[in-house]
């Protein structure tokens, strides 16, 4: 009984200072994004990117998001058996030049617990509503998550954001977007503009 207590201190002992060195953020740079990303949420705060390539044609068939090794990040038990998709933040769809391009968009540095419906649906229209504006203008993205106190924290550890802004500026224009974190109501993501 003494060992099981002794080991038992010694692991929450370890657990504790581990969770504690934990980073609120910590800017990361690469070059195709940047990111301010919480090892304390295991979500990034915020992402800038440029598009790249608005009509791009590599594939992104068999590639799988991956972990950073200096930095605690989410992982795919994050998403596992629930409504959270591994959303790109900069999306893969701008910078697929080619594989090597397109590869460096699935860090998980780069990923964020978004609704399935969002994701998938007006998330991903205003996504190609960027591409379209890039074909004509340099297009420069950033995107900001929402967390607050009452932000849903998972059993794996990550916690869900709340919402996101989405700026898009273009042509000396800036458009910015806010969607809760939540199945959409409509398609139309200009329904989802508001002003600065």
């Amino acid at each position: 009984m003494k060992n099981f207590i002794l080991l038992l201190s010694l692991f929450l002992s370890f657990n504790f200072l581990s969770q504690s060195k934990l980073r609120e953020s910590v800017k990361i740079k690469s070059d195709i994004f940047e990111v301010v990303y919480s090892e304390k949420l295991e979500q990034p705060l915020s992402a800038k990117y440029t598009v790249q390539c608005p009509n791009g044609k590599a594939s992104r068939s068999g590639m799988d998001f991956f972990i950073c090794d200096s930095i605690k990040t989410s992982d795919h038990k994050d998403y596992e058996n629930n409504v959270w998709d591994k959303g790109h933040m900069a999306p893969a769809a701008d910078f697929n030049c080619d594989k090597i391009m397109l590869k460096k968009t699935f860090s998980y540095l780069n990923c964020t617990l978004q609704h399935q419906d969002l994701n998938r649906t007006t998330w991903r229209l205003l996504e190609s509503y960027e591409r379209e504006l890039a074909l004509k203008y340099s297009v420069v993205v950033e995107i900001k998550c929402v967390f607050s106190k009452k932000s849903l924290v998972l059993s794996t550890g990550a916690t869900v954001p709340d919402a996101y802004y989405k700026k898009i500026k273009y042509n000396n224009k800036t458009e910015t977007y806010y969607f809760k974190n939540e199945k959409p109501s409509t398609t139309d993501f200009k329904k989802y503009l508001v002003k600065d």
